[in-house]
Parts: structure tokens; sequence; C-alpha cells
């Protein structure tokens, strides 16, 4: 268990090795639920994108199209929480 300190203006930080098990980073998000009995609970949060939105992302007036290669990489930095 890890305790953390309150500072005076109610903030808490997180060291980084409950950052690197959350899996996320500066300028990332985190989402924290409330629960019974005093609990939170805290996830790193994950874009909610549609398929609708990468649909959208393939063709655009004006542009080129992405080739299979790029549309790859961007999907793996996706995967990767790299957005």
């Amino acid at each position: 268990m890890t305790t953390l300190k309150i500072t005076s203006k109610g903030q808490v930080t997180l060291n980084k090795s409950l950052l690197r098990h959350l899996g996320v980073g500066p300028g990332q998000q985190i989402e924290v639920d409330e629960l019974p009995q005093e609990r939170v609970v805290v996830r790193a949060a994950r874009s909610g994108g549609s398929m609708t939105d990468f649909i959208g992302c393939l063709s655009r007036e004006g542009t080129r199209s992405l080739t299979v290669e790029e549309m790859s990489a961007i999907a793996g930095r996706g995967w990767a929480g790299e957005d």
C-alpha cells in the first residue's frame, strides 16, 4: 500500500511507480470513481473515439489517403496509449 500526503491546496501527487503502474505519463489523464465506504478507484483514462471517428479520418477532401503502413503506425501508437 502507498500512502500519499495531501497538500494545503487539497492536492495529491501520485509517485512515479503508481503512474508507471497505470501506464500514464505527462499530458495524459486519469479517471477517479467514487465508491461507497470512503473508497476511490483510479485508472488511466482511455480515449473514447468511435469507429465513425476513425473512418472519418481516412478520407478528407484536399488531403492524400494514408498508406497501410501509416495507418498501422497510427493504430500502434493509439494502442500504446501515445494518442
